[in-house]
């Protein structure tokens, strides 16, 4: 999850019903003018893994983004005396030297001195309660526009009621077939007896890994559920994403992976009021309306601004693939993600001449389709489309994530 932008804002039943009746702690928030401030996003769970910390400072609107906090010594202490130094992986993420995990009764506390000399320390957080996702499953459906898409829905439940609070993540992962691939493609002929802005055809040639791809992505978005003043730690068909039906993600096969945090009370409302502030504009821009304290501080400067939580949560995780055809049978795909225009450049224009087709080609920016058979006056020798369409590495990865199932 980066909080550089949150475009997500999902609410259940439940989810509202928690937010109008629920016990949850008020989060204090102080209103200023923008000033710049370390960030801090950090959750270790209770899996065996190689832990991260992410460390940047927030920016201005007119800037490109976030700037990494490098160079910096992060470690994290449980109250056993294990420590567990962060190596500096570069643009701001930090990975613990050596897989570890979360574990029940024990307390954690992130410890962080950056370049400059300035030590920042959080709070002492202990894990929640683990509870296991029951089901994740996909719909199709309708969201509250009327649009038809596929809902993907989430089922959880804790026998104990005492877990509350949740926070979801999600990472995507489709294939990808480009529409108008072929075999063959285009060259700058080298050839000293051809015409300028010679170009030829390169026969059997491509490989066809470069047909079918697979692309990643990322949820940016802050997705919140608790079942605080309800009878039962439920959460049934919570929508955690809506894909609509013209979305290319879906046009073949898909899969989700859903991971399903547990928080504390005091994590839940810092989220969720990061979530409120945020919107759908950046949360770190020269706008933001105010600056949250969460349970990250400075130990150098006590009034120096520190924006992030450290959070220790277990984590529950399942995936699911789906065809198009499952929901779609003998429908028309999605778009693709550009529109695949045939056009036939012409080989030179003015004088001199201008080469229109060796610069598409030699700029990879065409894909070779066939001859064009047509020979209008104001046409190329060959057919060709924006590259993407006959060539999805441009988008993607041609090699399959082990996971993939087909």
């Amino acid at each position: 999850m980066t909080w550089e932008k949150v475009t997500y804002r999902f609410f259940s039943p439940i989810f509202m019903g928690g937010l109008l009746y629920g016990c949850i702690e008020p989060f204090e928030a102080t209103f200023e003018d923008f000033e710049s401030a370390l960030v801090v996003e950090a959750t270790i769970t209770n899996e065996l893994k190689n832990q991260e910390v992410f460390l940047s400072r927030t920016f201005e609107f007119e800037a490109d983004g976030p700037t990494a906090e490098s160079n910096a010594n992060v470690l994290v202490e449980d109250q056993s005396g294990n420590t567990f130094t962060f190596r500096d992986m570069g643009n701001g993420n930090y990975v613990s030297a050596v897989p570890f995990a979360a574990e029940t009764g024990n307390t954690y506390r992130l410890s962080i001195t950056t370049q400059d000399g300035r030590s920042y320390a959080s709070q002492s957080v202990a894990l929640n309660t683990e509870t296991n996702i029951d089901e994740l499953r996909a719909e199709r459906t309708q969201n509250g526009f009327g649009e038809d898409g596929i809902a993907i829905l989430l089922d959880t439940n804790d026998s104990q009621n005492q877990s509350k609070y949740y926070r979801f993540t999600y990472g995507e992962t489709f294939r990808i077939e480009a529409p108008l691939w072929s075999p063959n493609s285009l060259a700058a002929d080298t050839d000293p007896e051809a015409v300028p802005c010679g170009v030829k055809v390169l026969q059997q040639t491509r490989n066809i890994s470069e047909s079918i791809c697979y692309a990643s992505v990322a949820s940016n978005g802050i997705i919140l559920a608790n079942t605080e003043g309800f009878s039962e730690d439920r959460l049934d068909d919570f929508r955690v994403r809506f894909i609509n039906r013209d979305n290319y993600f879906i046009s073949h096969r898909y899969s989700i992976l859903v991971k399903q945090f547990v928080l504390s009370n005091e994590a839940y409302t810092f989220y969720e009021t990061l979530q409120e502030f945020s919107g759908s504009e950046s949360l770190f821009s020269e706008t933001q309306p105010g600056f949250l304290v969460g349970n990250v501080s400075s130990e150098t400067n006590q009034e120096e601004k520190v924006l992030g939580y450290f959070d220790v949560s277990p984590v529950a995780e399942q995936r699911i693939f789906f065809n198009y055809e499952d929901f779609y049978p003998n429908e028309n795909l999605p778009p693709y993600i550009e529109p695949c225009n045939l056009a036939a450049p012409v080989l030179s224009r003015g004088v001199p001449p201008v080469c229109v087709l060796l610069n598409l080609v030699e700029s990879e920016l065409v894909a070779y389709v066939e001859e064009n058979q047509s020979g209008g006056p104001n046409e190329g020798p060959y057919i060709v489309v924006p590259k993407v369409c006959g060539d999805c590495t441009s988008i993607g990865s041609s090699t399959p994530p082990e996971f993939w199932m087909e």
